[in-house]
Parts: structure tokens; sequence; C-alpha cells
């Protein structure tokens, strides 16, 4: 059926997308979404505008289509609270938390169970998605509701994204090593500073490049992977184990007595 001589048909609504938190990751989402979706950001500290983005209260960012709650484990319940009255049934809420597990434990406990959720843990940060997000990896746990896989296709369709689909539990058993190893030992060698910049090998100069890829991470960020990753605390003691082995076995051969 044709339409009506000088009626066009009604334009799709846009999803709207609300942001609890506003920081160095909140933008940066905001940034990548912000010309596709009209954002609505709450933050008490937020005080710089950004492009694209509406600062708004919580309850306007909580009565979006998506919610997305950008910001570290132990302020996760507190945001919940304070959203909880006013979500839609039908929303779909995720979070972005470097853990997965916990999140996941919250989520299930304190939301509505008339809203779907989502765990969403990008694995890149401001400093490694200065050149742009394609290629980079996105850890997608499906928690309640069809929608994660939906999700995960649209952002690897958009944005190039390489998502990847696991549970809360596959996800932490990994992070415990991919990232609390990384974080430990750029720790550390950040400890040991001022280190050799100029005269410098290659691999030294690829350790460097991680090292500064998670230096400036929130102290936070810091914390949540190395203290509220349940399978980390192996993983650690595994290392150090394994280290001092090795230096008492080089010291054992460097005795020429």
């Amino acid at each position: 059926m044709s339409e009506r001589p000088g009626r066009r048909p009604k334009a799709r609504p846009s999803i709207s997308i609300g942001l609890i938190g506003f920081g160095a990751f909140g933008r940066l989402i905001a940034a990548h979404l912000g010309p596709l979706f009209p954002i609505f950001a709450f933050d008490p500290a937020a005080c710089e505008p950004a492009k694209g983005v509406t600062l708004c209260d919580a309850a306007t960012a909580a009565a979006c289509d998506l919610v997305i709650l950008a910001m570290p484990v132990p302020q996760l319940g507190a945001a919940i609270a304070a959203i909880k009255p006013h979500l839609r049934p039908g929303a779909v809420v995720l979070d972005v938390c470097s853990v997965k597990v916990l999140p996941a434990q919250i989520m299930l406990a304190e939301l509505p169970e008339t809203v779907e959720i989502v765990g969403t843990h990008p694995m890149f940060g401001p400093q490694s998605a200065r050149g742009g997000v394609r290629g980079l990896k996105i850890v997608i746990c499906p928690i309640r509701g069809p929608r994660a896989r939906p999700l995960a296709a649209y952002l690897r369709k958009t944005f190039g994204l390489q998502a990847i689909i696991a549970t809360p539990e596959q996800h932490d058993r990994d992070a415990a090593m991919v990232q609390g190893l990384t974080h430990l030992i750029a720790k550390v060698l950040v400890e040991m500073e001022p280190l050799p910049r100029h005269m410098t090998t290659a691999s030294f100069d690829l350790l460097m490049r991680a090292v500064d890829m998670v230096r400036y991470d929130a102290p936070e960020v810091f914390y949540a992977i190395e203290r509220l990753n349940p399978y980390v605390p192996d993983v650690r003691r595994r290392f150090f184990g394994l280290a001092a082995d090795l230096a008492e076995t080089l010291e054992k051969n460097g005795d020429t007595k």
C-alpha cells in the first residue's frame, strides 16, 4: 500500500542511552555512542559538558531504554539503589566493570525482574582506545534476557569490536591471568622507576608500552582487578611462588664457591 500524498512514514524512535557515571570511561562511551544515540548522563561530580550528551539527574538517565552503569564495583550497589525506582520495564541495564562475577551477583540481587541484565567488559580503556576501538575486544556476559547476543552483533558490525560471549565465571578465570598479572607486573615496574628509556631492546619497549597503557588507570581499577576477582589470589600466589623458586635457583647457580 502506498503512502498518502504529502505524508511521510513516521521516523523510528531512536534508542535512548542513560549513563550512570561520567568519568573517563563514561566519556569514552559517549564519544562513540553520542553520534548515534541520544545520551543522558548522570554523575554528581560531572561539571564539564560533552558534545551530544545531556547532563541530567539520576531519574532521567535511569528512564532510558539502555542504562549503562559506569562506575567502580564498590559503588554499584548504591548506584542501583538510586536508579531502581526509575527504570522502565523492558529496559536493558549493563555494567562495564573489570570483573564480572561480583557485578553479576549484585545486579541480579538488586535490579528489578522487569529489566534485562547484560554484563560487559571492554578489554581496553581511554589510553589504549586513543587510536579508535576497531579491532579491540569486549566481553559480553548474558545474565538475564535475550538481548546480549544482538548487542554483541551490533558492536561487531558498527564499531568493528571483537565481541566475545562468555559467562561471568569464564571471564574472571581468564582475566585473573590476562589482567591480574599485567597490572601486577606494571605496578611493580612503576615502583622500580626510573627505568631505561633509550638504550633498550624491542622486547623491553613492548613491556614499557604495556606498563604505560595501565599506569594512569584509577586506583579503583587496580583494586577491582586484584581484589574483587575471585580467581586472582591463586594466580598471584602461583606467580610469586614460581618467581621465588627461580630466584633461589639463580642464586644457587651463581654461587661459585
